[in-house]
């Protein structure tokens, strides 16, 4: 089965499912390793582990692409790429489309934030017209090879306009033919609530930042609510920074890395998840020079 078949699985099989992000091919694996059944390609995490910067619209679409595509070479299950704003206007997504349907992807979301966008959990943003969205979203919808791609259609407009506007975004942007609508940042339970119930008959996703403004709650609280998809896009970021600090803290006050091993993979933990017997395997398969001897 195709990637995209698989998503497409998920988003109308029984229950809700948890997508955590991934930043780079290693947290990509990670992922699956785990037993998760997608991975979601983070952009905020690609700007802060790839440019060591905020997200606040600086990375390229093909630098997005090209790590994408690495994510997709080492792993199984399905995809779903940030592509912000589609990086331009309907004749960018064309192209971002493209792009990111050849690195391998299951899905791509994109956003109606002005560009340069920012991460939709930070204040100052601004939204463009739902007409310009719903052109993007047909351009994205008619410029893909495999139908089973799916296009995730996320609006910013509650932070910017008020509920009204973002259900009302949420509506047509269903209309032009979304396979998934994802309404950023709402900031009660309440709001949940009618996100779900105003927008019936598609997948929902709720995005749950730790230290952003909407709450908290379980994958089985967020089922409740209505929503299929919890995201969790920077929980494996910022869960790596934190064991990295404590290990480079320990290091430089101790001056030895014998009290370091509980922050650590252990080195046969390290070259199982980076394949080093299958490595091993090929080369005596294929490597002339070790057939030699």
């Amino acid at each position: 089965m195709k990637k995209t078949e698989k998503f497409q699985s998920l988003l109308h099989q029984p229950g809700s499912f948890i997508l955590p992000g991934a930043y780079d091919a290693m947290s990509a694996r990670l992922i699956e390793e785990t037993g998760f059944k997608a991975i979601y390609a983070t952009g905020a995490g690609i700007s802060n582990a790839q440019l060591g910067w905020a997200d606040v619209g600086l990375t390229t679409m093909k630098e997005v692409a090209d790590i994408v595509a690495r994510m997709a070479d080492v792993t199984s299950v399905p995809i779903v790429v940030d592509a912000d704003t589609g990086f331009g206007n309907a004749i960018n997504v064309m192209r971002t489309v493209r792009e990111f349907e050849r690195a391998g992807v299951a899905a791509i979301q994109m956003e109606d934030q002005v560009s340069p966008k920012k991460c939709g959990h930070f204040s100052g943003k601004d939204v463009i017209s739902q007409e310009e969205m719903v052109g993007k979203i047909k351009a994205a919808l008619d410029t893909r090879q495999d139908e089973k791609l799916a296009i995730i259609a996320r609006t910013d407009a509650l932070a910017v306009n008020g509920m009204s506007d973002a259900i009302e975004r949420a509506h047509a942007y269903k209309e032009a033919g979304a396979d998934v609508i994802f309404v950023e940042a709402p900031t009660t339970i309440e709001q949940l609530q009618q996100i779900t119930s105003s927008i019936k008959g598609i997948p929902h996703i709720i995005n749950l930042v730790e230290g952003g403004k909407t709450p908290l709650v379980s994958l089985k609280e967020a089922e409740d609510l209505g929503f299929k998809i919890m995201l969790c896009a920077n929980t494996v970021l910022r869960s790596a920074i934190k064991g990295i600090t404590e290990s480079l803290k320990r290091l430089k006050e101790e001056g030895s890395q014998e009290n370091i091993h509980d922050l650590i993979c252990t080195w046969e933990e390290r070259q199982t998840l980076f394949k080093l017997n299958q490595v091993k395997e090929w080369e005596k398969e294929y490597l002339y020079t070790l057939n030699l001897k």
